[in-house]
C-alpha cells in the first residue's frame, strides 16, 4: 500500500495525470534557438546538448547547482564520485559552453560543498573574475563522531567583467536586536521597535545563516534530494539581476530558480535532464501564478530564521494554501 503522508506534510506530489499534462509543456531543442523560443521555458535535455543551441550574449545571470563530487542518485540519474582533477575537468566541460551566452555585465553563481569548492574556484577563475565565496549554513546535517559535522555549503560568485549588477539595498537582512543600544537621548541607535520586537536592518555578508533547507512541512518542498531554498535564490536574483533580466539554470532540478525568477519578475530558462523534475518545475511555476510569496522574505527584506515575523508569515501562507 502507498504510504499516506502525515496531516502536516505539505511536500508537493505529482500524480500520473499531472505528469502527463506538464510533460506537454517541456521543450526539446534540435536547432539553434532565439530568445523567444526559450524564454520562460523548461528544457528537458542534457545541458551538454541544450547549451549549444542557446543564443549568444543573452544571459544576465547564470546560476548553477551541479551535482557535487559525491556518489548520489537523482531519480533515474546517477552521479559517481571521482577524483578532484576529474571533477574539475567535468565542470570545465559544461561551463565552457556557457561563456558565449553571457552578456558582458553578467554574473555567475556556482554551488558546491567543501569537497568540490576548490575545483569550482579553479575553473571559475579560468573564465571569470572572482568576486566572493558565500558560505551558507544548512541547519540539517548528520553528526559525526570522528569529524566535524558537515552543515555548510559554498556558492562562488563570479562576474564576466568589472561592470556588473549588485543591488545591495535589495538584500538587507532584518535581525533581532539582542543588545538595544541607545543614544544620549535614549532613542534607539540603528534599530527600531515594532509589534514583533526589536530589529535592525543590516547589509548582507558572505555568511548566510538565515536559510531553511526545504523539508516536509514547507509547501515548496519536493522529493528532489538536493533542493535549494527559494529564499537562497531570492537573495541571488535580487542582488545580481533586475526585473526583466534573464537567468539560466543548466541544472534546474525541481525548478527553484525558475519559480523564484517568476515570483520576482525576472525571465528564466531552465535545463533539466530528468523529466519528472521538469514536471515538478512546471507544476511549481503554475502554482506561482496564484501564490508568489517567498518564505523568509517579505516587506522588501529578508528575515532571520524562526523570527516571530517569519512565523506569522508562514501561518498566513499556510491558510492561503489550504483555502
Amino acid at each position: 500500500m502507498e504510504k499516506v503522508p502525515a496531516p502536516r506534510n505539505r511536500t508537493m506530489l505529482l500524480s500520473d495525470d499531472e505528469r502527463e499534462f506538464y510533460q506537454q509543456r517541456l521543450l526539446k531543442l534540435s536547432r539553434p534557438a532565439t530568445i523567444n523560443d526559450v524564454l520562460d521555458k523548461t528544457i528537458c535535455m542534457d545541458s551538454f546538448e541544450a547549451l549549444p543551441y542557446l543564443p549568444d550574449q543573452s544571459l544576465d545571470l547564470l546560476f548553477a547547482d551541479p551535482p557535487y563530487n559525491l556518489s548520489k542518485t537523482f531519480n533515474e540519474q546517477k552521479f559517481q564520485r571521482t577524483s578532484l582533477g576529474e571533477y574539475e575537468a567535468w565542470l570545465d566541460s559544461w561551463l565552457a559552453l556557457t561563456i558565449r551566452l553571457l552578456k558582458p555585465s553578467a554574473s555567475i553563481y556556482l554551488c558546491g560543498d567543501w569537497r568540490s569548492s576548490a575545483a569550482i574556484h579553479r575553473v571559475g577563475a579560468k573564465y571569470f573574475k572572482v568576486q566572493n565565496r558565500i558560505t551558507w549554513e544548512r541547519e540539517k546535517g548528520r553528526g559525526a563522531k570522528s569529524n566535524w559535522k558537515n552543515c555548510s555549503e559554498d556558492i562562488w560568485f563570479f562576474t564576466l567583467s568589472d561592470d556588473y549588477t549588485f543591488n545591495v539595498e535589495a538584500v538587507k537582512l532584518k535581525r533581532q536586536v539582542l543588545a538595544p543600544y541607545t543614544d544620549d537621548s535614549g532613542a534607539p541607535k540603528d534599530w527600531d521597535e515594532g509589534e514583533n520586537g526589536r530589529h535592525r536592518l543590516t547589509y548582507p555578508s558572505n555568511f548566510w545563516h538565515d536559510l531553511t533547507v526545504p523539508f516536509w512541512s514547507m509547501p515548496e518542498n519536493t522529493d528532489h534530494p538536493t533542493q535549494k531554498p527559494e529564499k537562497l535564490l531570492a537573495k541571488i536574483l535580487l542582488a545580481s539581476s533586475n526585473a526583466g533580466d534573464l537567468v539560466l539554470d543548466p541544472f534546474l532540478g525541481s525548478g527553484t530558480t525558475s519559480v523564484v525568477a517568476k515570483k520576482l519578475k525576472r525571465h528564466f530558462v531552465g535545463i533539466e535532464l530528468d523529466a519528472k523534475y521538469c514536471c515538478f518545475a512546471e507544476k511549481r511555476l503554475a502554482m506561482a501564478d496564484h501564490e508568489n510569496s517567498i518564505q523568509g522574505y517579505h516587506d522588501g527584506v529578508f528575515w532571520e530564521r524562526n523570527t516571530l515575523a517569519e512565523q506569522n508569515k508562514g501561518k498566513k501562507s499556510k491558510s492561503k494554501t489550504t483555502e
